[in-house]
């Protein structure tokens, strides 16, 4: 297994572990830190889908302004309570709940009249759950059937009187840090005393039996209702406030009454006064009266078109939280291109389709819990991979800088634009050149290694400088020789010319360079140069892990061996008549230095003659004149 695929199976791997574990806290229950997330992302979805149609058997009776300014005090007195209970009572509901705290004695004839009235009706009124330090919520204790049921100090319940005569649920809400309700807790416990919500115990006077309770439901009637952990469940508000049927108290009380908007419905009384308090932020409205917030949770209970958060829909969401990072991951590590950002971009754009779906469809799978499981492992592993690249890219950079170095410029350039070039061999004509330093392998001996390497690196310095400036290419250093041709990577028709120019700086730079160095040395070294044109055949050799530019034939050997002939006739440029001729009577081989020839000439190796022409620096000429 290569690096980078065992970095990616390491990452995938990870990335599984970081969201089955945030999944498995969120099936437990215990992914508080990212409620708030979830609690935005909610209200997003909630707008997103719109306000739905309440079900027709809530109505609202509320204690508003007009009822408030025509009694002249809030709250209502208990008689007058009495008198819109008695009237709602007539129309035969199917059970009215009271969303009002009884819990001080008033006016012992009121609050005989209000017994009286509750009595009367399949009533049900509110209790409350106080919490140390204020909260309406606290954290959970144990994993028994209970265990998951907050346990408060103490319940503030209504007047004996009162609670003789009709049904008590506890009307706490559990909301997020912004104050919206997201839960209605159905059960709760103070100690050893267990008591049944507001909603679930007005439900239960609807349908006239008790719920059975399971772990993550409860049966009411008929119908099965999905909870959440801790008995809890969740809210889907309908809309804004009145989106649920809503009269006025004040019309009760004047007998204005429309006998369809009570009779067999569920009745809820409560206050939405300006100042009233009981209201909470929602997705629609910023003032929701708490009465609505009941209704709408009493309405959960007795139709099921609530939204589902269970032990399943958990699952599900660890599933995802599992899923979702992996397959970022494995997104990312496929391909960091305009494809790879597309799949990843699809990726997400699934996800959030199925999540709106099924948010749509009254399944709360979490949007948070993915996300917070997704986003460190792809943003981690999407850093890496850019630090990786970077430092990728800073080889490759440093081997292309090598790879200037060791090739000629022009041919890396070429090379890393045309990656087929010479996979496959090729003919064609070029000139080319051998340059090699006679007596260097005595000189050597006494120089050690470390003068030797230095002279050497001098040497293949101003060769390469000199053929690069005349657009030629270095395709090997041989020791203390070079082999160079021009013609590659493509052929010109003033290849030979510029070789020409090649051999005449070639034969002054190194005159130049030798004379620079200690006469000692100097007086041991000397050069040769042969030039040919002709036909060559150029290829890539080598393994996969290095390859170089060979280039081969007769061209090649002549070249070679006109050195010799260089060297045995005393000159410094042995070249071949045919380069000349390609070359033309303007090039710097006619125009500088002496030039005689030509000279048949037999070459080693070679059956025939070959016509050369001998050429020396205008300096090494008048050395050797008698």
């Amino acid at each position: 297994m290569s690096g980078r695929a065992l970095q990616t199976l390491i990452a995938l791997i990870l990335a599984g572990l970081w969201g089955a574990g945030l999944g498995f806290a969120h099936w437990r229950g215990n992914v508080w830190f990212i409620d708030s997330v979830e609690a935005t992302m909610t209200d997003l979805r909630t707008l997103v889908r719109g306000t739905a149609k309440p079900p027709e058997l809530m109505t609202i009776v509320a204690i508003d302004d007009e009822v408030v300014r025509d009694e002249g005090s809030y709250p209502l007195s208990r008689a007058t309570l009495a008198r819109i209970i008695d009237t709602v009572t007539r129309f035969e509901p199917k059970a009215i709940a009271i969303d009002l705290l009884l819990v001080d004695p008033r006016a012992k004839d009121d609050d005989e009249a209000l017994a009286r009235s509750l009595s009367r009706s399949a009533s049900v009124i509110a209790a409350a759950a106080v919490y140390s330090g204020g909260k309406q919520w606290t954290a959970a204790e144990g994993d028994g059937p209970l265990g998951r049921v907050p346990n408060a100090e103490r319940f503030l319940w209504p007047l004996k009187a009162f609670s003789d005569v009709a049904a008590v649920g506890v009307v706490n809400v559990v909301t997020d840090r912004t104050g919206t309700p997201r839960f209605i807790p159905l059960l709760f416990r103070a100690g050893d005393r267990v008591e049944a919500s507001f909603s679930l115990r007005v439900a239960t006077v609807a349908v006239g039996e008790d719920p059975a309770i399971a772990p993550d439901r409860l049966s009411l009637g008929r119908r099965w209702i999905r909870t959440d952990i801790g008995h809890i469940l969740p809210l889907a508000f309908y809309g804004p406030r009145g989106t649920i049927r809503t009269i006025s108290a004040a019309t009760v009380l004047d007998g204005q009454l429309d006998r369809s908007v009570i009779q067999d419905r569920i009745v809820v009384i409560g206050a939405t006064a300006t100042g009233a308090g009981d209201v909470f932020p929602t997705p629609f409205d910023p003032v929701l009266p708490g009465v609505e917030v009941m209704a709408t949770a009493i309405a959960h209970l007795m139709t099921g078109d609530g939204i589902v958060r269970d032990h399943y829909v958990r699952l599900a969401d660890a599933g995802f939280a599992v899923l979702l990072p992996v397959a970022l991951v494995g997104l990312l590590a496929w391909r960091r291109s305009a494809i790879g950002l597309a799949a990843i971009v699809g990726m997400v754009l699934i996800w959030l389709v199925v999540n709106m779906t099924a948010f749509s469809h009254h399944i709360w799978l979490s949007a948070a819990l993915p996300m917070t499981a997704a986003a460190p492992p792809a943003i981690l592993f999407g850093a890496a991979q850019l630090w990786s690249g970077r430092n990728r890219a800073q080889y490759f950079a440093t081997q292309s800088e090598l790879l200037q170095r060791v090739q000629a410029q022009g041919l890396g350039k070429w090379l890393a634009k045309h990656s087929d070039f010479l996979l496959e061999p090729v003919r064609g004509d070029a000139a080319v050149i051998f340059i090699d330093l006679s007596g260097f392998t005595g000189l050597s001996e006494t120089l050690g290694p470390n003068a030797t390497r230095e002279l050497l690196k001098t040497f293949h310095a101003l060769v390469d400088e000199e053929v690069t400036r005349c657009g030629g290419i270095v395709t090997s250093f041989m020791g203390d020789g070079a082999m160079i041709l021009f013609g590659l990577p493509e052929p010109a028709t003033d290849d030979a010319f510029n070789a020409a120019r090649c051999c005449v700086g070639l034969s002054s730079r190194t005159n130049n360079w030798l004379v620079s160095l200690p006469a000692s040395t100097a007086s041991r070294l000397g050069f040769k140069i042969g030039a040919h044109h002709g036909t060559i055949v150029a290829s890539r050799l080598g393994g996969e892990g290095h390859q170089h530019i060979a280039a081969t034939g007769d061209t090649v050997n002549v070249a070679s061996r006109l050195m010799e002939i260089a060297a045995d006739q005393d000159a410094e440029v042995a070249v071949s008549d045919k380069m000349l001729q390609v070359a033309g009577g303007d090039c710097e081989l006619f125009k500088s230095g002496a030039l005689r020839g030509p000279v048949e000439t037999q070459i080693r190796g070679r059956s025939g003659s070959l016509a050369i022409w001998l050429w020396q620096s205008a300096d090494a000429a008048v050395d050797q004149a008698p």
